[in-house]
């Protein structure tokens, strides 16, 4: 080859790897920023639903968009680096997984870069938003009004198991706030004319503990309180359930389609599809500060027959008829 012909070849390579970096340069990146351990927090469901709603504003993975995702394994003291990271690598989006930790480590690591947060308790009460309708800042998100639906997650155990003068609750304790939801559901019980002992778990061995010690209790039924240390438990804590044939509600679907008994909260599907166009709007130069931080305003109610007639229980035609979903 003659050395000008080398010369124009080696010049076009280099242009079109400049070209080809400048095009992935400009490609949107989204940072997720996770308390839990994959795939806790990436199921393939609720990833689905995000994408789903990103597609629907024109922005698909690969083609026009990429992901930069960091967890922390639920050490929280990680989480403020795994921030500073995303916010060193000018992440043009921050999407923090469920729960108010990581979503105050990617507001203390920026004020510039836009951030959606997932179910978040109180986020105006962690000071992540001015107000729901008008957030102010460079946050928004998702509410997932958890502490609101613990009264009625209560009478619905009570319904579902009436002979049950003792219902125990599982709590994290270190879930910040847990002092207030212990004192609404305990308040809940009390007009329900029922006991309400509190166990506390932050650990698998905790865990252990907390079931091992609800025959002593006489506990004729159990609450687990939503936190995302037991979502990502969410095997363990059935097979306890099991084991100790005890009945047992929790927030999420996913605990009943594992074979738990019974749940009720927001659908998540819907929650992270909203999180999805909410992220796609933002892409587009729509402002954090001028998208309400959302509320869920569908809520499931899902039943498992199977576990119901494992445990000698008759499930109610009342809570079949409002159930949302059967599984038999």
């Amino acid at each position: 080859m003659r050395r000008r012909e080398l010369l124009l070849l080696v010049s076009g390579v280099m242009t079109t790897g400049r070209a080809l970096r400048a095009q992935q340069k400009a490609m949107p990146v989204i940072g997720a920023l996770n308390f839990g351990s994959p795939p806790a927090n990436l199921g393939d469901l609720l990833r689905g639903s995000i994408h789903q709603g990103m597609s629907e504003e024109g922005f698909v993975e690969g083609q026009n968009m990429i992901w930069e995702h960091r967890w922390a394994d639920f050490h929280s003291d990680r989480l403020p680096a795994l921030a500073a990271d995303l916010v060193s690598r000018k992440v043009d989006l921050i999407i923090t997984g469920p729960g108010f930790r990581p979503a105050v480590a990617a507001k203390n690591a920026t004020s510039i870069i836009p951030i959606i947060f997932t179910n978040v308790a109180d986020p105006v009460g962690f000071g992540l938003v001015a107000s729901l309708a008008r957030p102010g800042g460079n946050l928004t998100g998702f509410s997932n009004l958890t502490a609101e639906l613990n009264p009625k997650r209560l009478e619905l155990l009570s319904e579902l198991v009436p002979r049950a003068r003792v219902i125990a609750l599982l709590f994290n304790a270190n879930n910040p706030g847990s002092e207030r939801i212990i004192r609404d559901i305990e308040e809940a019980a009390r007009a329900k004319g029922v006991q309400l002992p509190v166990l506390k778990a932050a650990t698998e061995s905790e865990i252990d503990a907390a079931f091992a010690t609800l025959v002593e209790l006489h506990a004729g039924a159990l609450f687990v309180g939503g936190d995302p240390f037991f979502n990502s438990r969410r095997e363990q804590l059935v097979a306890l359930a099991s084991r100790h044939a005890v009945p047992a509600l929790y927030e999420r679907r996913e605990f009943v389609a594992a074979g738990g008994l019974i749940s009720y909260g927001p659908s998540l599907t819907a929650a992270f599809r909203l999180i999805g166009t909410y992220a796609g709007r933002i892409l587009k130069g729509a402002k954090p500060a001028d998208l309400p931080v959302q509320q869920p305003t569908r809520f499931e109610l899902v039943v498992n027959l199977n576990t119901a007639e494992a445990l000698g229980l008759t499930v109610p035609p009342s809570i079949l008829a409002r159930a949302d979903e059967v599984i038999e």
